[in-house]
């Protein structure tokens, strides 16, 4: 019993902890007015998921599925998050969407749209906090996160 209750805060937690990273992002956006580059806007995705993922849980905590799911979905995010720290720190080079660079535009609306809308690069960090990119610690968290839910995975398998 005393377990349950263990997983069920847990995913609380988890719950928690993916909607003030969704309202921080969009605070930095709208109110501080750092606009985020494409790669930003993708790693909110998986945070968007797991509170979905997170409220399933919570209702349906004896089923190890939603923690697989929630395995899934930090994964997704380390991903996300170590691809941009490694355009952040130019180990790896930008895609074509994050420069808005598009080759293959041949109407001249589109190149005009393109031209006048502003795109973030993804390797400038416009944004820091205790000096770290949005980036560098949505990677560390994710791996946190990561590492816990296989701990627990892995509890509840030898159970």
């Amino acid at each position: 019993m005393n377990n349950i209750f263990e997983i069920k805060k847990f995913y609380i937690f988890i719950f928690v902890f993916s909607l003030l990273s969704l309202l921080i992002a969009l605070y930095i956006e709208f109110y501080l007015g750092h606009s985020p580059c494409k790669l930003c806007v993708y790693q909110r995705i998986p945070y968007l998921l797991t509170i979905f993922i997170t409220l399933l849980g919570i209702n349906y905590y004896k089923n190890l599925i939603w923690l697989y799911f929630l395995l899934i979905s930090f994964f997704s995010s380390l991903l996300l998050s170590g691809y941009h720290f490694g355009i952040e720190q130019e180990i790896f080079s930008e895609f074509s969407g994050c420069t808005g660079n598009l080759i293959n535009i041949t109407d001249k609306n589109e190149l005009l749209k393109l031209l006048n809308s502003e795109v973030n690069s993804c390797k400038n960090v416009d944004f820091r906090i205790l000096g770290l990119s949005l980036a560098t610690i949505n990677f560390l968290l994710s791996f946190i996160i990561f590492v816990l839910i296989l701990k627990i995975i892995k509890n509840e398998k030898n159970k």
